[in-house]
């Protein structure tokens, strides 16, 4: 079943992806939900790296991915917008808030995260709960679990 979802819908972004498998996975994800991937580089590998291709496929619409060569100009560009940042440092879970359409919803590397200034910037924190003792999920498994989530409560599915 296909579905045609409307374009101002919420955007992942990723701060600086050092995993191009990740970043393929992620891309296929936003591709098959209709959402739009921003990517703020500086990234660890180049796009046309063969583990990003084999795992991307024939998923990589360049007209929805959008790239900012640093944080400081994706943060400009947004500053009338509301970044959500996901993150297991934050208190609330992402069961407790009401995503907007528009959204835009950050994640970090899969190395490091975000850097602490970036924490402090941040209005909105949210975290995926875990079983305790356990670290994190990976960043594609959270980027499909926060979109469908967003997509759900929007009713965009």
């Amino acid at each position: 079943m296909t579905h045609n979802l409307i374009n101002q819908g919420p955007k992942i972004a990723l701060f600086e992806p050092d995993i191009p498998q990740n970043t393929a996975a992620i891309i296929r994800t936003c591709a098959c939900l209709g959402a739009e991937l921003e990517i703020i580089e500086p990234c660890s590998f180049f796009l046309n790296d063969k583990r990003l291709k084999r795992v991307v496929m024939d998923y990589m619409d360049n007209e929805k991915i959008r790239f900012y060569e640093n944080f400081d100009k994706f943060y400009k560009e947004k500053k009338n917008q509301r970044i959500i940042l996901m993150t297991t440092k934050a208190a609330v879970s992402y069961t407790k808030f009401k995503f907007k359409r528009n959204d835009t919803i950050l994640f970090g590397r899969e190395s490091a995260g975000v850097p602490e200034k970036i924490h402090k910037l941040m209005k909105f924190k949210l975290k995926i709960p875990m079983k305790i003792n356990k670290r994190s999920l990976n960043i594609s498994s959270s980027v499909a679990i926060i979109l469908a989530e967003t997509l759900k409560q929007n009713e965009l599915f």
